[in-house]
């Protein structure tokens, strides 16, 4: 025997002798584990169960006004008067600016000529009808008498005048209706020109800027004497102010695709502004239904009241929601799952206390609990603990753990 192979010699039955102190250690703990008078390791089982599943997401939001609109004219001219200035309360219907524009001023003046002659010609064909009228009463009266003449004593009445009295009669009564047909025409040329002065007027109206709801000034784009574009004519005209309605605001917030099929309508809502240092409570009164594909985000807006002005659109608040996320989930406790490996898997406790190996698909989860999807079912019983001290098939004594499904602790998701 060599040296080499007389320091090999010792090396290799420590090897040896630490091999057998780490299998003796693992069967004392494995014996440990047993009760007495058995020889099947304890394992720690949940059976699983169906529950409700109920979440917090805490998530940054936003203020902004509940209605804001710039403001523009709808008729071109310069600015004659400006009655407002930025933070100015407003009214609905409160004239904010007056714009001077001398062109439709005589065009107003020139619609409401137009009705007016319009109004006169109606009177003189009503004043003609009348006359004609008239004049076929007596001319018809006149041809009745000498027709009842003539056929009381024939021949007495010449046949020649009978004839003009009648062709008379006729005449006056085709005046009559031409009269009348003139003043057809003069009412539908009135409806004419009223239509032409309305629009005017309304024109006219349109050189009044007015609140179009109640609300605060938020921005002045112009003064006094500026020269205003007509928005409808140029896109890039420039607005006269800005106004906002601030009474109510809009409390807007991005929830993450993750969560955001589980909030709706009507949820309850913690609001916290850090700003004020207040807490308040509201609810989602409205979302988008939609992503954003940019931030793979939802827009949920909640009201917030706003009545004393305390709040400013711009501030920031962290917002929690509560979510529901399912209503009867098959539920075990999250420490059941291994998603160590490609796909989640649990331990089963079969009938015959033997470990099963099962591979599972998982749902939504909180801090304590995990929806199984498939892969399980009802009442089976899962092993909570010591998962990697369990073979598939070895026998075991199942022994209900003080890990439960029931309660729920709140799981608080950060999204900002």
């Amino acid at each position: 025997m060599n040296a080499a192979a007389r320091v090999r010699r010792p090396a290799f039955g420590r090897i040896t002798l630490l091999w057998c102190t780490l299998i003796a250690l693992c069967g004392c703990n494995r014996t440990a584990q047993r009760p007495a008078g058995s020889t099947n390791p304890i394992a720690p089982v949940v059976a699983a169960s169906r529950a409700t599943l109920a979440n917090t997401l805490t998530v940054a939001g936003e203020f902004i006004p509940y209605q804001e609109v710039e403001l523009h004219a709808k008729v071109a001219g310069y600015i004659r008067s400006i009655h407002v200035d930025i933070g100015d309360k407003v009214k609905q219907g409160e004239v904010l600016a007056v714009l001077d524009v001398p062109e439709l001023q005589a065009q107003v003046q020139g619609a409401q000529a137009g009705v007016q002659q319009s109004q006169a010609e109606i009177l003189r064909a009503t004043n003609e009808v009348t006359r004609d009228e008239a004049n076929y009463a007596a001319l018809h009266a006149a041809a009745m008498r000498l027709q009842q003449a003539s056929d009381a004593r024939p021949g007495l009445i010449a046949q020649q005048e009978l004839d003009d009295a009648h062709a008379k009669d006729e005449a006056a009564a085709a005046q009559v209706d031409a009269a009348k047909s003139a003043l057809s025409a003069m009412q539908q040329q009135l409806g004419v020109s009223q239509a032409q002065q309305k629009q005017v007027s309304t024109m006219e109206d349109y050189s009044r800027i007015v609140a179009p709801f109640t609300g605060v000034v938020t921005w002045r784009y112009a003064d006094t004497g500026a020269l205003i574009q007509a928005g409808t004519s140029n896109a890039a005209s420039a607005p006269v102010v800005k106004v906002a309605q601030t009474s109510t605001l809009r409390l807007r917030l991005p929830v993450p695709e993750a969560v955001a099929p589980f909030v709706h309508d009507g949820d309850a809502a913690t609001i916290r502004i850090d700003a004020l240092g207040r807490t308040i409570s509201g609810k989602v009164t409205r979302s988008t239904d939609e992503l954003d594909m940019s931030t793979r985000s939802m827009q949920v807006e909640v009201d917030v009241p706003n009545a004393d002005g305390s709040l400013t659109p711009g501030m920031y608040a962290q917002v929690t929601l509560n979510i529901t996320r399912t209503g009867n989930a098959l539920v075990v406790p999250i420490q059941a799952v291994d998603n160590s490996g490609p796909q989640p898997v649990v331990l089963v406790v079969d009938a015959q206390s033997r470990v099963e190996r099962r591979v599972v698909q998982t749902g939504i989860a909180t801090a304590n609990r995990i929806e199984v999807l498939s892969g399980l079912s009802e009442g089976e019983q899962v092993i909570v603990a010591n998962q990697a001290s369990f073979q598939p098939g070895e026998l075991v004594t199942a022994k209900l753990s003080a890990m439960t499904t029931s309660g729920e602790a709140n799981n608080a998701t950060e999204a900002h």
